[in-house]
C-alpha cells in the first residue's frame, strides 16, 4: 500500500503534482475510513448519546435546555472531534505510509492540510448535519439552530486543524490519548467560547456578525498556521520513533 501511495503522489510537474497529491491523500483517507466504519461511527454515536443523555442526567425543563442547549451541543461536538483525533495519523504511521508521505517532493504542509480536510469531512461535517435534529431535541428555536449550525460549520474545521497538531506531536507515544487531550483542550477553549456565545446572542436577538467574523478569523488563522505546525510535529515524531 505504501509503494502504491508513493507512485500515486510523484509527478514530473510539481505544480500539477501538488494538487494531484492533495487529492490522492484526501481520497485515500476517505476510502480508508469507510473500510473501518467503527472509527467513522464512534464520534457520531458519542455526539448523539451525550446530547440525548444530558437532559436525563441534569434537567429536562424546557427553559433550562433552551439556555444550555447550545453549550451542550458545542461541548459534545468538541469531545467528538477530540475522540477521533487519535486515528488521524495512527493508521498511516502503523503501515509505513506516513514515512512515504514525508518523503514526497510535494510540500508536507499541503498534504497535512488535505488529511485535516478529510478528517473534517468525515467527522466535523456529519456533526453539523446532525445538529438541527439534536437542536430541536433540546428545544432551541429555529434562529438559534441556524446560527448554531453556522458556528459549527466554521468552528469544526478549526478543531480538526488544531487537533492535527496534537495528533502529530503525540504520534507513537504511550497513553497518547490522555496527552492529546491535555495539549489540545486549552486551544479549543476560545472556539468554544465564541461558538456558544454567538448562539446565545442570537437567541436574545442581538447581532452576531461580529462574533461570526471572529470565528472566521480563527478559521483563516488555523488554515494558515496549523498545517505548518503539524508538518513540523510529524517530522519530529518520526525522527524520534
Amino acid at each position: 500500500m505504501a509503494s502504491e501511495f508513493r507512485v500515486t503522489l510523484r509527478s514530473p510537474d510539481l505544480s500539477v503534482g501538488v494538487a494531484t497529491a492533495m487529492k490522492a491523500v484526501f481520497l485515500r483517507d476517505v476510502k480508508t475510513a469507510f473500510r473501518q466504519p467503527q472509527d467513522l461511527l464512534n464520534p457520531l454515536l458519542f455526539f448523539v448519546m451525550v446530547v440525548t443523555l444530558f437532559p436525563l442526567g441534569v434537567s429536562p425543563e424546557v427553559s433550562f435546555l433552551q439556555q444550555a442547549g447550545s453549550g451542550i451541543l458545542w461541548v459534545a461536538a468538541l469531545l467528538s472531534v477530540l475522540l477521533s483525533l487519535d486515528h488521524l495519523y495512527r493508521h498511516d504511521f502503523d503501515d509505513g505510509t506516513l514515512e512515504q508521505l514525508v518523503l514526497q517532493p510535494q510540500p508536507l504542509f499541503l498534504l497535512v492540510l488535505a488529511k485535516s480536510l478529510a478528517h473534517w469531512v468525515l467527522t466535523g461535517l456529519p456533526l453539523v448535519l446532525l445538529t438541527p435534529v439534536l437542536g430541536v431535541m433540546v428545544h432551541l428555536e429555529g434562529n438559534s439552530v441556524a446560527v448554531l449550525c453556522l458556528t459549527l460549520l466554521i468552528g469544526t474545521p478549526v478543531l480538526s486543524l488544531i487537533g492535527s497538531i496534537g495528533a502529530a506531536l503525540t504520534l507513537g507515544l504511550r497513553s497518547a490519548g490522555v496527552l492529546l487531550s491535555l495539549l489540545i483542550i486549552p486551544l479549543y477553549i476560545p472556539v468554544l467560547i465564541f461558538g456558544t456565545g454567538t448562539v446565545m446572542a442570537a437567541s436574545e436577538g442581538a447581532p452576531v456578525a461580529g462574533q461570526l467574523a471572529l470565528m472566521g478569523a480563527f478559521l483563516v488563522l488555523a488554515l494558515t498556521l496549523a498545517p505548518f505546525a503539524s508538518a513540523a510535529a510529524l517530522r519530529i515524531s518520526l525522527s524520534n520513533s
